[in-house]
């Protein structure tokens, strides 16, 4: 078994992560529960920073707080010195609740509501990446009746959409996001946002994927993308001072996946862009990416208690937990892939292959099929790695089920981030029909 950042076997033969006993974790906040490595987290952001500290490139690395959004996680976000995504007024609440530094915020989305620009307006947000037409308008009419100037970033589909080990070049990318980099909409973006007083137009960005596991996509996005900035100096005389690539680094769920150091994601793509640099005879743009599932995804462990088992004979043996999609529904939603132990005892040999089912009253609440395991008891505490991103934030209330609490665990102390909601939580915007 894989054991990530702090996470190892104590002297009671116990499940460790940060010096604390999953065991007594689940003994003192119940379950599920979700365990963050705080460590962890810190030690993947400064993996990033550190690179283009190194190599003297000026940069932002902005965490995708939709990956997961609480109040402790942009403090500590903040404490390492990251810029910061959001996509929501949500978010941007949190963060401000959190008391994030507004001008390294940067504002994404699809369909930002006059209500959300206004806010990022208003808490003066250091970015706002603009994503289609209707934005620019709608942005530039609020600018105008406030009499404001916001920077801004034009997001562009390069033609380049990156999978895990796949990337795929299309003439035009199929995406609800973003300006056409092929087909002009980006260009008539461009020149229509340089002639609006009220922005001023940073650069570009974009994401070509997620789950990403080598750097051919980056490189080939920064080529049409530096391509066209190069063009646009040109033609425009417009210089791009920054260059957003994104995020999607991916990270390891399960023995299959091979994903690269943080490390090697930066220098692949500082050479990369140096080399186009030169090459065009261009200003070196600052450097922007956002890593948000390799940040936080493989510090985050789940507990759960194990309940019921049903065997089907010549078929499979089914253990129930205590939790299910209502705190995980990546694999219900996408057939996402876990691995996991028994808290309790971690280094017990497997015996058989189960598959362990949610308790939600839905078919599709499957964790983990066929997990090998030792045979378990009632109440054995099962451990599922690597569910720190879009499990809590996907988390949900399904049967009524309360969602869990948060615990952030580092140097042998556990600190209760996000309490567990009630069934009074439940009930709180409810109203009576009569």
């Amino acid at each position: 078994m894989y054991f990530y950042g702090t996470t190892g076997v104590n002297g009671k033969g116990n499940l460790e992560i940060g010096g604390v006993d999953a065991v007594e974790l689940a003994e003192q906040f119940g379950t599920p529960l979700y365990v963050y490595d705080v460590s962890l987290m810190r030690e993947r952001a400064r993996g990033f920073k550190k690179t283009f500290e190194e190599q003297n490139v000026k940069a932002q690395v902005a965490y995708a707080s939709k990956a997961f959004s609480t109040i402790a996680m942009l403090q500590l976000a903040e404490e390492e010195g990251l810029s910061l995504d959001v996509v929501s007024g949500g978010e941007l609440y949190t963060a401000i609740a959190a008391g994030f530094p507004s001008e390294r915020i940067h504002f994404h989305g699809n369909n930002k509501s006059r209500e959300e620009l206004e806010m990022a307006l208003e808490h003066k947000i250091g970015c706002i990446v603009v994503d289609n037409f209707y934005e620019l308008e709608l942005l530039k009419t609020i600018c105008f009746e406030r009499n404001e100037t916001i920077s801004i970033l034009l997001r562009v589909t390069p033609g380049i959409e990156a999978h895990t080990h796949d990337y795929i070049l299309t003439g035009q990318e199929d995406s609800k996001f973003g300006f056409d980099l092929q087909n002009g909409q980006a260009e008539e973006a461009l020149i229509t946002a340089l002639r609006i007083k009220h922005f001023d137009v940073l650069g570009l960005h974009c994401h070509i994927g997620s789950q990403i596991f080598e750097t051919t996509g980056f490189l080939l996005a920064a080529e049409k993308i530096v391509g066209k900035m190069n063009q646009w100096k040109n033609t425009l005389n417009f210089e791009a001072k920054v260059l957003n690539l994104g995020g999607g680094f991916g990270i390891r769920y399960t023995s299959e996946d091979e994903p690269l150091l943080p490390s090697q994601y930066v220098s692949e793509i500082i050479k990369e862009v140096k080399s186009l640099i030169q090459k065009y005879s261009m200003e070196m743009p600052e450097i922007w990416i956002e890593p948000g599932r390799s940040l936080v995804g493989d510090a985050g462990t789940t507990l759960y208690h194990i309940g019921s088992s049903k065997e089907v004979p010549g078929v499979r043996k089914y253990l129930a937990v205590d939790g299910g999609m209502s705190d995980n529904i990546r694999p219900a939603l996408y057939q996402a892939k876990y691995e996991a132990v028994l808290a309790n005892k971690p280094l017990a040999e497997p015996t058989e292959k189960v598959s362990i089912a949610g308790k939600c009253c839905e078919s599709g609440d499957m964790l983990i099929w066929d997990l090998p395991l030792p045979e378990t008891e009632d109440d054995d505490l099962l451990a599922v790695f690597c569910t720190g991103a879009y499990g809590y934030s996907m988390a949900n209330n399904y049967n009524r089920i309360p969602r869990p609490a948060v615990v952030f665990v580092e140097n042998g102390k556990a600190a209760l981030v996000v309490k567990r909601e009630t069934y009074e939580d439940l009930l709180r915007l409810d109203l009576p029909l009569k």
